[in-house]
Formats: C-alpha cells, sequence, structure tokens
C-alpha cells in the first residue's frame, strides 16, 4: 500500500466517523461555529499536543504496543536529558518538594534475562506539578535523567514521589473539560523510556497503590500492571546509611523488553 493509499483510507475513515456523529446528534450551526472557534482557540494556545495526548495516544498506543508493560509518552518528553552517575539521584534542587523515593528495579528480557546497560530516561513532575524544561519553575532538566542498568539489568535511583496533577489551566482544554462536566486530574507518575540495543524501546509510566484518579484518570493511561505499593522507611540507622534525615519510600518493578523485530 503507497503512503497516499493509506492516507486516503485513514482520513476518509476518520471524516466519515466525524460526519456520523454530527448527524446522530443534530449539530446546530450555532454548535458547529462554536467548535470551529474553540479549534482555532486551541491552536493558537498550543495546545493540540496536550489535546491529542490526553484523548486519542492511549488508542494509538494500543494498537502500536509491542509487548506488555507500555502506555503512553504524553507531551512532556524532551530529549537530551542529562547522564548520572552512580549512585543515581535525579536533579533536584537542594529544598526539592515532596517525599523522598527510591525506586530500584532490574531491566529483562520478554523470556526473563537482565539486560546489562539497558538505558532508561526518566522524567517526572515535582512537587507543584510543574515539568522542568516545559513549564515556568524548575530549573532545566530537574527531575530528568538518564542512567544505565548494571551487568544484572539493575538498577536504583532516588528521587521524588510523583504527585497527582491537573492539567494546564486556563486554556481552551479545560474549556473542553469544564463544558463536559469531566475533571482534569491525572494519578501521580513516573514516565520511563527503557532501551538496548536488540530489542524494541520501551515507553511506560509507573503509577502508585492509593492515588484517587487510577480509576478515572483524564489521560485513560494507568494499566494494573503498572501500579506500584509504596513502604515507608523511618529507621534512624537506615536513614543515616542512606544518608537522609527524614523518612522514604521505597518501590521496585521489573520492565521487559521485547526483542527487535
Amino acid at each position: 500500500m503507497t503512503s497516499q493509499q493509506r492516507t486516503h483510507e485513514v482520513l476518509s475513515d476518520i471524516i466519515d466517523s466525524v460526519n456520523a456523529q454530527l448527524d446522530k446528534h443534530g449539530v446546530t450551526y450555532d454548535e458547529y461555529r462554536a467548535g470551529l472557534d474553540w479549534l482555532i482557540r486551541l491552536g493558537h494556545a498550543g495546545e493540540w499536543p496536550l489535546f491529542a495526548d490526553v484523548f486519542f495516544e492511549h488508542t494509538v498506543e494500543a494498537v502500536n504496543a509491542t509487548g506488555p508493560g507500555s502506555t503512553i509518552e504524553g507531551p512532556y518528553y524532551v530529549a537530551g536529558a542529562p547522564w548520572l552517575e552512580r549512585p543515581y539521584v535525579l536533579p533536584q534542587r537542594d529544598d526539592e518538594a515532596g517525599d523522598v523515593l527510591i525506586l530500584s528495579g532490574t531491566v529483562l528480557s520478554a523470556e526473563g534475562s537482565p539486560v546489562p546497560g539497558a538505558v532508561l530516561d526518566l522524567w517526572q513532575a515535582d512537587a507543584d506539578c510543574l515539568y522542568s524544561n516545559v513549564h515556568d519553575g524548575p530549573p532545566a532538566f530537574n527531575l530528568r535523567g538518564r542512567m544505565t542498568a548494571d551487568g544484572n539489568g539493575r538498577f536504583e535511583v532516588r528521587t521524588i514521589v510523583p504527585p497527582s496533577y491537573h492539567l494546564p489551566r486556563g486554556g481552551p482544554v479545560e474549556e473542553l473539560l469544564n463544558a463536559a462536566g469531566w475533571h482534569d486530574w491525572r494519578p501521580g507518575h513516573l514516565h520511563f523510556m527503557v532501551s538496548a540495543e536488540g530489542y524494541e524501546s520501551l515507553t511506560t509510566q509507573l503509577y502508585f497503590e492509593g492515588d484517587r484518579y487510577l480509576e478515572s484518570d483524564i489521560a485513560s493511561a494507568v494499566k494494573p500492571e503498572l501500579i506500584l505499593s509504596l513502604r515507608k522507611h523511618d529507621d534512624p540507622a537506615e536513614l543515616s546509611e542512606r544518608g537522609l534525615s527524614r523518612p522514604f519510600y521505597s518501590t521496585s518493578h521489573e520492565f521487559r523488553l521485547t526483542p527487535a523485530g
């Protein structure tokens, strides 16, 4: 199939589907013009990526998933995050708000063998629900970094427990959500891209038990196998060993990579 044939088939079906819904719901000219005005403002506000990733990326991800444990990338990935040195700690301010989190894990093949030297690209929001390099406030590449698994596919990194957060407010996407009576929240999560030579790259997010938005994520990206439990540590001896002055939380996860096709 040529690219033109592919474009014809996909675009025709999308247009037919939209027209069918316009007919089904008897959309008026006033509603049609209001929709056009909203689409224009969506573009002017630069919220097209946000709108598409929230409402449609989960379907594209499901169609293209190469193995278990994947989910959406979202609109806030930034290439070129700094390489970290062991012991891994995500770049952060000296007074970074939020509970300390120590995440450990292993990168494995689909068959369960360790993947030595796998690259893990990690990013997340800060306690104020802001992403560095995207939102005003955090320093460049705050809570963003790349690291490699050891010879047994293992890794450990210190960061903060990510908060639940709402989508950006004051723009066309919030206006749409309010008009439909939908909330604008996502459960707290860590973003990962995991890659290794000879394997398909894995894009995923890790979530945490007890978050009130796990069942109603506005981006429809939560999967049961990506929900982790947190263990609290407050033993003074353990805190001293970690060089910490306050309690921290820990959890772990196994990433599985699929052989490249």
